[in-house]
């Protein structure tokens, strides 16, 4: 059975997603029966819209996702690294890291325009701070004891870098990005909702616009189970790569 208690709270729902539909006190207009979503996404399949869709989004969101990552790492080593620099950039980060990245779309639009740049941009802003922020932490998280044996041992700075401080940071990385990865997903919807001509929160839109409630729904289901999906992919890989020896990551 505890295997089917997760799915027993989903269940529950679409059924009274279905009674509460059938019953006519909200109009089959504003809450689509379950089966008439269900038909939609299957249209859409076929039709190739909704795979379209999907893979837009799944490749914006990747780009930006592998930019956060390349971005936030390499900050988080030159900080940690040169703590003047952290005392010069400590302020602007601060500020940047308050700013919602959705409030920053009017601003991007103007600059970028309505397009891929402007996509990139919000999850590069949504997602880069949990990456720096956690890996900054993990580089400095070296106990006294290695930093004794490192001395002790007469390590290079090379060997003392890729042995001691990035073993020492793996964990808090690894929370850093799966938290990071997140905030890319809903940043990138957030994004396609105010300022894209194709992706999942495209669909979403234009289906309101089309006055489609039953697509919207599809649009709304499709991100929250890729979103999860993914999540789950990202936790499994991550547990079978790196419980072993960093169970701490495991949370």
């Amino acid at each position: 059975m505890r295997y089917f208690r997760p799915l027993l709270t989903p269940v529950l729902v679409v059924v009274y997603w279905q009674l509460l539909a059938s019953s006519g006190v909200i109009s089959a207009y504003l809450l689509p029966p379950p089966l008439t979503v269900l038909h939609s996404a299957v249209d859409m399949w076929r039709s190739g819209e909704l795979p379209q869709h999907i893979a837009t989004s799944l490749a914006r969101v990747f780009e930006g996702f592998f930019i956060s990552c390349s971005l936030g790492m390499l900050l988080a080593g030159l900080v940690a690294r040169f703590s003047w620099l952290e005392q010069l950039l400590s302020a602007p980060l601060a500020l940047f890291r308050m700013i919602p990245p959705l409030a920053m779309t009017p601003l991007l639009i103007l600059w970028l325009g309505i397009g891929e740049a402007t996509q990139l941009s919000i999850i590069v802003l949504a997602s880069i701070f949990p990456i720096f922020l956690n890996a900054r932490d993990g580089l400095r998280r070296v106990s006294p004891e290695h930093s004794e044996l490192a001395v002790a041992l007469n390590l290079s700075p090379l060997r003392y870098l890729f042995f001691i401080v990035i073993p020492s940071a793996v964990p808090s990385t690894v929370t850093g990005v799966r938290l990071a990865f997140g905030y890319s997903w809903r940043a990138l919807i957030g994004a396609e909702l105010i300022a894209a001509a194709s992706g999942l929160g495209y669909l979403i839109v234009d289906s309101q616009e089309m006055m489609r409630t039953d697509a919207v729904m599809v649009g709304i289901l499709t991100i929250g189970l890729i979103g999860w999906l993914l999540d789950a992919l990202f936790y499994q890989a991550m547990a079978k790569g790196l419980s072993r020896r960093f169970p701490e990551v495991i949370r």
